[in-house]
């Protein structure tokens, strides 16, 4: 028998973005109120909260989850039923193995459910269009997640959905690995016995090699949103786009950080406290791998590079990781490698964003 309820409109106007630390508002506050397992009619009637970039949380937003994220880490059992009941859409338009298991396995250990969603398994792989599939899987599941080649992909998913979209990567951000990085490097600077974000205020992160990717965009982002300095070390072809450096010296300069884009090492390692890289080929990138190899390998991270930062700096990496290119086996396996640390801190950090986002803690 058909429900009585008044149905949403067929096609819902497109909804705003609202970040996390926007929970002030009227719309959020009905969020709360309609509950974690509200209808759909309830949710076409608010404006979900959406992550696609660390910018969308701001300075406070940012470090209450990394604080979140912290507190689950300690007590995990605490949090067993934090979202109950609710479902996670993991569309994945690129192959993944930290993203996918992350996500499960973060939604399982909250209560919560997962459904991982290949796009050569949905319709929207045979022409169905990304705002319909927002809107049909906005009437089934309580968040979605997406992980995608094209950034614009994502914006379109969060202009139709009614419930929050998390970038799980894009070509332009890749803000769940910086946050669990941010995470790594707060829990490496904090006082001994206590967890403080504002330990990242002040340190310096350089990033090397190829630059021009959605990793050194987010490092900008996200250093800049903690106050953290963040230097961009490769040759000048593989600079990032001015429009995301432009961004984050916007940022820094409400922070105090400071965004420096450099070819020569000494002036952009000077004084680091943390070096990255990412690998030289990514995904798609495949027939210039040859070119790529050739033109980056001045900026290999190698013990020499290492020692032109401060002698305690760490070594991270987003992985997967191409020992004897990016890196050396050496430093990657080394006794200052951070990469595993990471890896295990996207399952907290993300379930952190899940709470937040998903959880309506208000």
């Amino acid at each position: 028998m058909a429900s009585h309820q008044k149905s949403p409109p067929t096609d819902p106007a497109p909804q705003p973005r609202v970040s996390v630390d926007g929970a002030a508002d009227t719309q959020t506050g009905r969020a709360h109120a309609a509950g974690p397992h509200a209808s759909a009619a309830a949710r076409s009637r608010r404006a979900p909260r959406h992550f696609l970039g660390v910018d969308d949380v701001g300075t406070d937003g940012a470090r209450r989850l990394l604080d979140l994220a912290w507190r689950i880490k300690r007590e995990p059992a605490d949090w067993r039923t934090a979202l109950a009941g609710q479902s996670l859409a993991m569309i994945f338009q690129k192959s993944s193995t930290r993203t996918r298991v992350s996500f499960e396995v973060g939604m399982v250990q909250l209560g919560g459910h997962a459904l991982f969603l290949s796009a050569q398994d949905m319709q929207i792989g045979r022409g169905e269009t990304i705002a319909d599939t927002a809107r049909v899987l906005s009437r089934y599941c309580d968040g979605i997640m997406a992980r995608v080649y094209g950034h614009s992909d994502l914006e379109e998913l969060a202009r139709y959905a009614n419930v929050p979209v998390i970038n799980g990567l894009s070509d332009r951000l890749h803000p769940c690995q910086t946050m669990a990085d941010a995470l790594t490097l707060a829990e490496r600077f904090s006082p001994v016995g206590r967890f403080d974000p504002l330990s990242l205020v002040g340190r310096k992160l350089c990033y090397v090699g190829d630059a021009a990717n959605n990793m050194a965009n987010s490092l900008m982002i996200t250093g800049a949103t903690l106050g953290m300095h963040v230097s961009v070390l490769g040759p000048r072809a593989y600079w990032p786009d001015e429009a995301i450096v432009d961004q984050a010296r916007t940022l820094a300069g409400e922070t105090g950080a400071e965004i420096v884009v450099s070819d020569e090492p000494a002036e952009a390692l000077e004084g680091a406290d943390a070096i990255y890289t990412d690998v030289w080929t990514s995904m798609g990138q495949e027939t210039e791998r040859d070119q790529r190899l050739r033109d980056l390998a001045g900026y290999q991270v190698n013990a020499d590079l290492m020692a032109l930062a401060r002698p305690d700096a760490c070594f991270m990496h987003c992985l997967p990781a191409h020992r004897g290119e990016e890196v050396s086996a050496e430093v990657c396996d080394g006794p200052q490698s951070l990469i595993f640390d990471e890896a295990e801190n996207r399952l907290h950090a993300q379930k952190a964003l899940l709470v937040e986002l998903m959880g309506h803690l208000g």
